[in-house]
C-alpha cells in the first residue's frame, strides 16, 4: 500500500512518527510512504502540503493520504478542494473507521496538537485497515460526486 504523507510544520514530528513506526503496526499490508514535505519544524503552509498529499492520491500515485496539520482543519479544507479526493479530519479510530467504511474517504487528515502521539497511530492503523462497504454507501458517494460536477468553476 502507497501512502502519500506530508505536514506543516507543526505536523512535522508527528508525520516522522508515523512514517518510523507505522509500517509493523499494519501486517495485512506492505506499506510503503511518500513524504511530500515538509522536512523540518520551520514554519511554513498547510495547504502547500495537503495539496500535494491530495495530488499524489488523485494521481495514482499513491493509494491513500496522510495530511497533517495543527488542527487538522486547514489541511482538511485544503486537501477537499483537489477534485475527487475525499479528505476525512478524524480525531479517533472511530471516525477512521467509519471514514473509509461509509465514505471511502481516501485523505486522512490529523491535528497534531489534538490527538496524542499513540492516539494518533491508532488513528492511522484504524483507516488503513478498514476497506470500504461500498452498496447504498456509494449511492451516497455518488450523490457527493454529482455535487462536485455540478459545482466546478469553468
Amino acid at each position: 500500500m502507497k501512502i502519500a504523507i506530508g505536514s506543516d510544520h507543526a505536523g512535522y514530528p508527528l508525520k516522522m512518527l508515523i512514517v518510523k513506526t507505522l509500517p509493523p503496526l499494519v501486517p495485512a499490508a506492505v506499506v510503503t510512504f511518500t513524504d511530500v514535505g515538509t522536512h523540518s519544524e520551520e514554519s511554513c503552509d498547510y495547504p502547500d502540503y495537503a495539496a500535494a498529499v491530495a495530488a499524489a492520491v488523485r494521481d495514482g500515485s499513491a493509494d491513500l493520504g496522510i495530511a497533517i496539520c495543527g488542527t487538522g482543519i486547514g489541511a482538511s479544507i485544503a486537501a477537499n478542494k483537489v477534485a475527487g479526493v475525499r479528505a476525512a479530519l478524524c480525531t479517533n479510530e472511530f471516525m477512521a473507521e467509519m471514514a473509509r467504511r461509509h465514505n471511502n474517504a481516501t485523505v486522512l487528515v490529523l491535528g497534531a496538537r489534538v490527538v496524542g502521539s499513540d492516539l494518533a497511530l491508532r488513528i492511522v492503523q484504524r483507516f488503513l485497515e478498514s476497506p470500504f462497504e461500498g452498496g447504498r454507501h456509494q449511492r451516497r458517494l455518488d450523490k457527493i460526486d454529482a455535487i462536485e460536477r455540478d459545482n466546478r468553476t469553468q
